[in-house]
């Protein structure tokens, strides 16, 4: 790359969102530059770790669940048109107790917009996954058409498409604007000056770094643990498609099934300290292993006492409820602010790839105001997961 080049869209930022937004911008016949400080997929990013789960399942959010259903379809068309499978079919199941609500309104969702879904007794689920234990669970209801991503692999993946069809990519870091009004030109710490039309920022937990008067009391980044374990040598029974990826909303846990002899995948889907992302230790803590060891006897219970195989700290960037921002900067008129994924939305990159793309392009049609930067406090109060 030249030392100085123009674009008709600059993208920050290859994680899930920026890498979806540059390729539908390229398909769309702009000139794109996507520009990352580490690279896509890596180990600092909230798109990095190996896999995530994909479930249309969102409670009473229609919106959600319509964003997931798209997604899924793009994921899925661009896995086949790269020749790789990064989607596993493994089924979604969701552990209900029987005083929680959000299956329950989950499942009034998914029948409204005509997503396949199947409800379980807890006989049904011991005789299907008798690897389950089902302490405090009173049924279940699966998504069969759900299932796994390979998260680093797809980000790579979109990243690798978007270049094949005309992207040029420059690993490099961003330094914060510092003009108004329409911006002319961003600079990266190696000395690359870059011009173009529109410019979107789709940072993640660096969003805030880059923008500290405007967003660092609207996305706080928070460190999240992750543990893999392995299963017993030549046992199929928690891998897929033996066992599915699970959720239990009331006790904030969810795992995933032995996908390519990583061992099962186990975390708890609460907010945890605050995070910075460049400079923070990734070791996890005692009391993190403890607890998701707890979380392991529950669930599976023959694997009480498997040795952890794998651990990882990743960060969620949480907006005040956890709703995604895509928005324009009030001080700019030309750049884009796209974040927000709180923990959820890497499932969604298709769709905010899509939703940006169209944003620049001038449709109005399809606005989402809970997108829009007015609606992020700073006091959290966490509505989306």
């Amino acid at each position: 790359m030249q030392a100085s080049s123009t674009y008709d869209v600059a993208v920050v930022g290859a994680g899930v969102f920026g890498a979806w937004t540059a390729y539908q911008l390229r398909r769309s016949g702009k000139r794109v530059v996507l520009i990352d400080a580490y690279g896509p997929g890596n180990s600092r990013s909230s798109s990095g770790d190996e896999s995530r789960i994909i479930r249309m399942g969102y409670g009473a959010d229609e919106i959600y669940a319509r964003s997931a259903l798209r997604s899924l379809q793009l994921w899925r068309e661009l896995f086949a048109r790269v020749d790789q499978p990064l989607f596993h079919q493994t089924g979604v199941l969701w552990l209900a107790h029987e005083d929680d609500p959000y299956p329950l309104k989950t499942a009034e969702t998914l029948q409204k917009i005509a997503i396949p879904f199947e409800k379980l007794t807890t006989a049904e689920i011991s005789q299907r996954y008798p690897q389950i234990g089902l302490e405090r669970i009173s049924w279940a209801m699966l998504e069969p058409n759900s299932g796994v991503l390979l998260a680093r692999r797809a980000v790579q993946a979109v990243t690798f498409a978007a270049i094949k069809t005309g992207v040029e990519y420059l690993q490099d870091s961003v330094k914060t604007p510092t003009a108004t009004g329409k911006l002319d030109h961003i600079e990266t710490a190696s000395g690359n000056r870059i011009s173009a039309g529109n410019y979107v920022f789709a940072c993640g937990p660096w969003l805030p770094k880059i923008f500290p008067d405007l967003l660092a009391d609207r996305i706080h980044p928070t460190r999240q643990e992750v543990f893999y374990f392995g299963t017993p040598a030549g046992d199929r029974s928690f891998a897929a498609p033996a066992l599915p990826p699970w959720i239990d909303f009331k006790d904030e846990a969810y795992g995933l099934p032995d996908l390519e002899g990583r061992g099962i995948k186990i975390a708890v889907d609460r907010h945890g300290s605050e995070f910075d992302p460049d400079s923070g230790d990734r070791v996890v803590t005692s009391e993190g292993l403890a607890e998701v060891r707890q979380c392991l006897a529950r669930r599976l219970p023959a694997l009480k006492d498997a040795p952890v195989t794998e651990a990882r700290v990743c960060q969620y960037e949480n907006t005040s409820n956890g709703d995604f921002l895509i928005d324009l900067h009030p001080e700019f008129d030309n750049v884009w602010l796209v974040g927000g994924g709180s923990g959820h939305g890497f499932k969604h990159g298709p769709m905010v790839g899509e939703y940006v793309a169209a944003r620049i392009e001038g449709s109005k049609e399809g606005i989402e105001p809970r997108f829009s930067l007015a609606s992020k406090a700073s006091e959290h109060r966490r509505a989306v997961y």
